[in-house]
């Protein structure tokens, strides 16, 4: 009987330690678990926050159920990927070759830019060069005073030559090569003229009253700075011709001279007529008795100066003698002094548009300013032919001696009817 009861006693213990092996068992593979139950979301934040000096190293269970876990992962979010059509695949495609082309648009735009602007560079640095060449004697003309110091120059030769202060610029205006225009920006840079509809001072060129610009009051030129500053007047012109930025602008010197005849005495201007047109006519023209008091009786009567005699009368002798050349058919090297002032930037009216950007440009004021290209002197190169027709051939020559220093300063071929005739 006692070994019977132990056989029992020895069986229910194995069966015991049979089913606890088999519970740990299930347990450790996932069959079922002894723990708690725990909310998964709330298990894997808990993973997520802790750190990982403090996580316990993985079992070989866990291990597995992790594989499982980014196996189902992986395989739901190939199987959620949506489906390209290949119509939207295409379209994705040409969009970025479309991208690309512009980009390389872009490319070749500003690859452009850079040569255009290195050619500029060029063209005023020989335009710049010229000058050099012709004041310092390497080329077949003299231009009288070349050689006189700027410091020597009178102060009313100085009058041409306008400065703005505020953004250091010195603009030598030439009359009939858009200096009304050229006026009209300096104003508008300086503020030197208030708007009577807005009350401030005016900020589009355009805007600007045409018969207003050219008020000597309106702008500060170096033949005023004897009466601003007096003795030093001198020594800050010398200051500001070498800190800053100068400019002019030229024409074709006959080309130049029409347009001065046509707007002068091709219409009635009775200043010009009581002037210069009735000593044309006294002299040149053969008129018997007494001339009309007022340009709009002479025009009426046909009475008015012709080119020829505009021509003679510059020609003549008499003429300086009497008074200097005005300012509209005044030389430029007597008018802006190319051989004392060495400017920076050397503009011509027959590419206007394009010496105008450029220069906006480097005066730094392209973001305040916009040269108003809109009214344009009509007088075209084209016409010098036409009207010099009736003009000798002797006295062309002689007009083009006159002016000469120009053609030669600033580039300008010798003409046609003076070389080959």
């Amino acid at each position: 009987m006692g070994t019977w009861r132990d056989l029992r006693v020895a069986f229910i213990l194995g069966s015991l330690f049979m089913i606890l092996l088999i519970i740990v068992y299930w347990d450790d593979v996932g069959g079922f678990s002894l723990y708690p139950l725990q909310d998964p979301k709330h298990e894997v934040l808990q993973s997520g926050c802790c750190s990982p000096m403090t996580m316990s190293p993985p079992q070989a269970g866990s291990t597995s159920r992790a594989q499982a876990k980014s196996s189902f992962i992986v395989s739901t979010t190939a199987s959620s990927t949506p489906f390209i059509p290949k119509e939207a695949d295409q379209k994705h495609t040409e969009e970025g070759e479309a991208k690309q082309k512009h980009e390389q648009r872009k490319e070749e735009t500003r690859e452009n830019e850079e040569k255009e602007m290195l050619a500029y560079d060029r063209e005023q640095e020989a335009r710049k060069k010229r000058i050099e060449d012709v004041c310092s004697g390497k080329e077949d003309v003299e231009v009288p005073e070349s050689t006189r110091a700027f410091s020597q120059i009178p102060n009313r030769e100085l009058d041409h030559l306008i400065v703005d202060d505020t953004h250091q610029i010195i603009y030598c205006y030439v009359p009939k090569v858009a200096c009304t225009n050229w006026k009209r920006v300096m104003v508008v840079l300086s503020q030197s003229l208030i708007s009577p509809s807005s009350g401030t001072p005016y900020t589009d060129p355009e805007a600007v009253p045409a018969d207003l610009v050219h008020n000597s009051t309106l702008h500060l030129t170096f033949a005023k700075f004897w009466r601003r500053y007096g003795s030093l007047s001198r020594h800050l012109m010398a200051l500001k011709l070498q800190h800053y930025t100068k400019f002019l602008f030229v024409r074709d010197p006959f080309v130049r001279l029409i347009s001065a005849f046509r707007n002068k005495f091709g219409r009635p201007n009775q200043d010009f007529y009581r002037q210069f047109g009735s000593v044309m006519l006294r002299r040149y023209g053969n008129v018997t008795g007494s001339l009309p008091e007022t340009v709009a009786e002479a025009f009426k009567a046909g009475i008015k100066p012709t080119f020829q005699q505009f021509i003679t009368y510059l020609l003549d002798p008499e003429t300086e003698k009497e008074s200097i050349f005005n300012e509209h058919w005044r030389q430029v090297y007597r008018l802006c002094h190319p051989c004392q002032v060495k400017y920076d930037f050397i503009g011509k009216l027959e590419t206007l548009e394009t010496d105008a950007e450029h220069l906006l440009k480097l005066l730094k004021v392209d973001h305040l300013i916009r040269f108003p290209l809109g009214a344009q002197n009509r007088t075209a190169a084209s016409w010098e032919s036409d009207w010099f027709a009736q003009i000798p051939i002797t006295i062309q020559r002689q007009l083009y001696k006159l002016y000469e220093p120009d053609f030669k300063l600033f580039g300008y071929p010798k003409p046609d009817s003076v070389l080959h005739r």
